[in-house]
């Protein structure tokens, strides 16, 4: 499959690049990108939740009534679950929600993920640039030359660019990341990738 490469004007330069096949032309797996996602979104908890259950409250551990008799649910101290204010019965605990994902796996929902964008003609190839400091107005001319205002869309950059991050740090519906950064979950949450020229060179050769 072949893509032309724009300009930050939004015109096209002419020249073309070639998508790996092998990367961009597969079929995709469904169930190694849930797979993938569900890793990335349960890596990012801090389960840190934590209740009170009822050895760990203060309180009288005097039993406030008859065992039988009373017409209600059986109770003991002040802390029992059955009362108000009482503790909370199998509450959540401090855990880890991370889990181990093969790296086959991660690496076939990520070109999964991308043959989708491919299929959906949501890839763009534009010319390296740079700004000489951050602009936030330039960047966003860039994206009205490139029809994609006001879309949710993330920029693929072969290294870090402070300025280029800097200018698209306060638009809510822009990510920028570079290629080791761009995960499943990253290419599926844009509705357009904007891929440097020099990036997608690299993204080509991700499975060699």
């Amino acid at each position: 499959m072949e893509l032309s490469v724009y300009n930050i004007q939004g015109k096209d330069t002419g020249k073309k690049v070639t998508l790996n096949d092998s990367i961009f032309g597969i079929e995709p797996n469904d169930h190694a990108i849930y797979l993938d996602v569900k890793q990335h979104m349960a890596n990012k908890r801090q389960g840190t939740h934590k209740s009170k259950e009822r050895s760990e409250m203060s309180g009288s551990t005097r039993k406030l009534g008859r065992q039988k008799g009373g017409g209600g649910a059986r109770r003991g101290d002040i802390n029992s679950p059955v009362l108000v204010g009482g503790a909370r019965v199998f509450g959540p605990k401090p855990r880890d929600y991370s889990f181990k994902l093969n790296k086959k796996v991660k690496a076939l929902a990520r070109f999964s993920a991308l043959s989708y964008k491919a299929k959906e003609n949501a890839i763009i190839v534009v010319e390296d640039f740079s700004f000489e400091a951050p602009k936030t107005k330039e960047f966003i001319a860039i994206a009205k030359n490139l029809n994609i205002e006001g879309q949710k869309f993330t920029v693929v950059l072969p290294e870090n660019n402070k300025n280029i991050y800097l200018s698209a740090r306060n638009l809510q519906r822009v990510s920028v990341v570079t290629v080791p950064e761009l995960n499943t979950y990253k290419v599926l949450d844009a509705k357009q990738l904007v891929v440097f020229e020099s990036s997608l060179a690299v993204i080509n050769n991700l499975n060699e």
